[in-house]
């Protein structure tokens, strides 16, 4: 196949890729068809039955692909911590951009179908949480050791740490948003006071013990 072509055939999966996450966001997994999913795209049934197989497989592609879009998420966590000097204000700045980047619509959306077919998928569930949240708070927990050793945190179970600082930050917000589906009622201003409340609360109890 040539490199036009492989183009050509690269442009059209994305675009049933796009089109297809939509349409389960819109009509959810049951509601969404693969007539719909082909329209949207704009492309034929032969030519998505091409890509993927069924509504599965292409559930699955959407639901991983969003996952491993975790990978900035990972380096915004990892490489301002493990070469800090002022813990509070780079702590501070990672809280906010986590809250930002955990908060975008497209992605509570796919959280909710993810939470939906669970039960019907149970693997794809543990997929997406393995590759996508729990590297995100293996990272973090890694940070969190390298700032103990450095005496910048006190000692602690890094993985516990983690836990603790992700949940002070997501819990009023995230469960805001799933309940309420309220997605967009925090601005900007407000998801900074929840960061910046939570990095307080977390380095009150975890920052580094006073010297002797």
């Amino acid at each position: 196949m040539s490199a036009e072509l492989q183009t050509r055939s690269e442009r059209k999966h994305d675009d049933i890729m796009r089109a297809a996450t939509q349409a389960f966001i819109d009509k959810g997994y049951e509601g969404a068809s693969m007539d719909d999913i082909a329209g949207r795209a704009g492309v034929s049934k032969q030519t998505l039955y091409k890509h993927f197989s069924d509504k599965d497989r292409l559930f699955e592609e959407i639901v991983l692909a969003t996952a491993g879009g975790v990978d900035r998420l990972v380096a915004l966590v990892g490489a301002p911590l493990a070469e800090s000097k002022d813990v509070a204000k780079d702590l501070t700045a990672l809280a906010r951009g986590m809250l930002a980047a955990l908060l975008d619509e497209e992605l509570l959306k796919l959280r909710r179908l993810v939470i939906a077919n669970a039960g019907r998928a149970p693997k794809l569930g543990r997929a997406w949480y393995e590759q996508g949240f729990e590297r995100v708070l293996t990272t973090l927990a890694n940070a969190f050791e390298g700032l103990s050793n450095r005496g910048l945190l006190g000692p602690h179970d890094p993985l516990v740490a983690a836990n603790h600082f992700v949940g002070m930050l997501l819990w009023i917000p995230l469960n805001e948003a799933m309940f309420t589906g309220e997605l967009q009622k925090r601005t900007a201003r407000n998801r900074d006071a929840v960061a910046d409340a939570a990095t307080e609360a977390f380095l009150r109890a975890y920052g580094s013990p006073p010297d002797a």
